[in-house]
């Protein structure tokens, strides 16, 4: 893959990862509420989700949503009620105090993991904005493969790192947060978003708009 155009993917794709979405959302909210000690997970989850949406859209089923009102809707809908179950949690949640990183209803490494990869990877629109972005950078005289993989894993490692500096970076703001009642307004912020970022999954038209 041409240095200069790997370049121009490597910029485009920081570009997009780092406007805050539902992955961000989750990302900080869980950050705020329990430490840097959900940082790698998440970070691991949106890789895991990032992998396999992309994977999906370079295998074609990108093409597919485009032309299938009911495979869309399906995980258009999927998508949103998931959005919709975090949120309600995220507004239920009792946020730990600054410095308590482990307490005894401290949600699994692996459930956090799992929340970043579904929130990451279930979103029709991603899989079809994958579509759409990826071929911008394909030299069509190169064998494709490597620069599927070239492309895929510059994605992926960018998205991972995103995710773990937002989680750092409201780590360090949660520890300067004492009161439970600031924390507890956070969260509701983020809950509020993420069933906003649900109601939009769930209105968006095929085509992206």
């Amino acid at each position: 893959m041409n240095p200069t155009t790997w370049l121009a993917f490597a910029a485009a794709s920081l570009v997009l990862v780092i406007i805050p979405g539902p992955t961000v959302l989750l990302v900080v909210s869980y950050a705020l509420t329990q430490g840097r000690r959900v940082a790698l997970a998440v970070a691991a989850g949106v890789a895991a989700g990032d992998l396999l949406a992309m994977t999906l859209s370079l295998a074609g089923l990108g093409a597919l949503l485009a032309t299938s009102a009911t495979l869309f809707t399906v995980l258009k809908w999927a998508g949103a009620a998931y959005l919709v179950y975090l949120g309600i949690r995220l507004w239920r949640a009792e946020p730990k105090i600054g410095g308590v990183e482990a307490t005894e209803d401290a949600r699994p490494a692996r459930a956090i993991f799992a929340h970043a990869f579904v929130v990451t990877a279930l979103n029709p629109k991603s899989i079809a904005f994958f579509v759409a972005f990826v071929p911008q950078f394909i030299d069509h005289s190169a064998p494709i493969l490597p620069q599927f993989a070239i492309m895929e894993a510059t994605f992926v490692a960018i998205g991972a790192l995103n995710a773990l500096a937002y989680a750092l970076a409201a780590d360090q703001m949660r520890l300067r947060i004492r009161r439970p009642g600031v924390l507890r307004a956070i969260n509701r912020t983020g809950a509020t978003f993420l069933v906003g970022m649900a109601a939009a999954t769930a209105t968006a038209a095929r085509n992206g708009t």
